[in-house]
């Protein structure tokens, strides 16, 4: 049946993709009987005349659903969101407000280091019932942080500095597209990739892309843990320890996934929110959305992975041993309790801060990253910034800043950058203390981590934050 005949059977233009999907459901399946013809015509003219006996059933409660809320035109009032910081651009504000359109939404928040993203501001909280959008997770899904404390004394940062920098040089990759050879062995490749079709398509990309690090705000650095008293979480005394820090993703792999699936919800949002774009959801109960879900399970196991074999690799080069270690996704959704229901929790640049729950917030590759413990409050939907937040966009920072100058200011401050572009200099970024003022009821500062060894890529290509 076409979307003409639908039509002329009373299905609402918006309705008509989900008439199809059923019927496609209808003629397949034994459950349907192999629904056709005449038949199909009279079940569709049925849902139509009476949608609330259809809705418990499993082919036809989605068609049901969807032609009770046309027929109810239901208007969602916006929900409103809780800001911390003041220096944020307007755009993110505006995307942040259209967030808080989304139908399903129940809970949003937006964090000190906001800025415009794609769909979800890069900063922004967003909590939904029954539903996921993957722009709202972003196309680094699991992008994340890793540090490791290493069993070195901090004075071999000075003695053994020509180690520490081969070790940066050898032990990862950085660039889009970039690849490992040799390619890395992980765990994660023994997984179940056939989960769904984007998976299974790019299984040897991600093989080949293990222990990478990409592009734009990614790094890889050496420097001191400061930690003022002693501990128990994390298991160390006060003290200054010698730390490797790492800032990376999914890859292409996980940018992949964000396409095939943010354009599929695209395709199927309903006309009357069309207005949404990028914000497009897809019901977590549908076969779209659990496929989504489980890719991007997938993606948090690959990107822990990823890190997993770059800090491998270089802790080897240096002939160092992590004797602790903290790590936290900060592009991801959760399924989580808020307000007494089961909730999903898009953090896109935002870091999980549940109580007690351990995260690191990086700054610049001139400024501190902090790791902090979380204070699990409830208006934040237990989040924080995920670091210091961009005020200037990458091409005026290409325009202004020039990357020759700035190492050489760095490294009079005894930093040394072996590579980055001048999109990413300590000047496009906000005053990471000044973003660790403003949420102080969000975390508290465990320890603090001081750059010392910074690479980053070179060849002015980017990735989302």
């Amino acid at each position: 049946m076409n979307r003409r005949q639908l039509q002329k059977l009373g299905v609402p233009p918006d309705c008509v993709p989900t008439a199809i999907d059923a019927l496609r459901i209808a003629a397949s399946t034994d459950l349907g009987m192999g629904l056709k013809g005449k038949r199909a015509r009279q079940t569709i003219a049925d849902v139509v005349a009476a949608p609330e006996n259809f809705l418990a059933d499993p082919i036809w409660s989605r068609l049901a659903q969807a032609l009770e809320d046309e027929a109810t035109q239901v208007v969602h009032a916006p929900i409103t969101y809780q800001t911390w910081g003041s220096d944020i651009d307007p755009g993110a504000h505006a995307q942040m407000r259209d967030a808080c359109r989304v139908p399903s939404a129940v809970g949003a928040a937006l964090m000190p280091d906001a800025h415009i993203g794609y769909g979800l501001p890069i900063g922004g909280v967003l909590a939904c019932e029954d539903a996921v959008i993957p722009y709202a997770v972003g196309v680094d899904i699991a992008c994340r942080m890793k540090l490791s404390v290493l069993d070195m004394p901090t004075d071999a940062l000075t003695e053994s500095r020509e180690q520490f920098r081969v070790a940066l040089e050898k032990g990862t990759r950085f660039g889009v597209g970039c690849t490992h050879s040799p390619a890395q062995s992980h765990e994660v490749l023994d997984a179940d990739w056939n989960i769904t079709r984007i998976t299974r398509e790019k299984k040897d990309t991600a093989w080949k892309q293990l222990g990478t690090s990409g592009s734009g705000n990614h790094f890889v650095e050496f420097g001191t843990l400061t930690l003022k008293q002693r501990d128990e979480q994390l298991g160390l005394d006060a003290g200054k320890y010698v730390s490797l820090l790492s800032h990376s993703g999914s890859r292409g792999v996980g940018a992949a996934v964000c396409s095939t699936y943010s354009q599929l919800a695209q395709r199927l949002l309903p006309k009357r929110f069309q207005n949404l774009g990028r914000l497009a959801w897809l019901d977590l109960a549908s076969d779209a959305g659990q496929e989504y879900w489980a890719a991007m399970n997938l993606m948090g196991d690959y990107a822990a992975a990823n890190h997993a074999v770059i800090h491998r690799l270089v802790s080897k080069l240096l002939g160092a041993h992590a004797i602790a270690g903290i790590e936290n996704h900060h592009n991801f959704a959760w399924l989580e309790r808020h307000q007494g229901k089961q909730v999903v929790v898009h953090r896109k640049g935002a870091t999980p801060a549940g109580q007690g729950v351990l995260g690191v917030i990086p700054g610049s590759m001139a400024t501190p990253a902090f790791v902090v413990r979380g204070l699990g409050n409830p208006a934040s939907l237990a989040s924080a910034a995920h670091g210091a937040g961009r005020k200037m966009s990458r091409r005026q920072a290409k325009d202004t800043f020039r990357f020759s100058q700035i190492k050489h200011e760095l490294a009079d401050r005894g930093i040394e950058v072996l590579a980055a572009g001048s999109d990413e200099v300590p000047g496009v970024y906000k005053d990471i203390h000044q973003v660790m003022a403003a949420q102080r009821d969000l975390v508290e500062i465990v320890a603090q981590f001081d750059p010392c060894i910074v690479r980053m890529c070179g060849d002015g290509s980017r990735a989302e934050d």
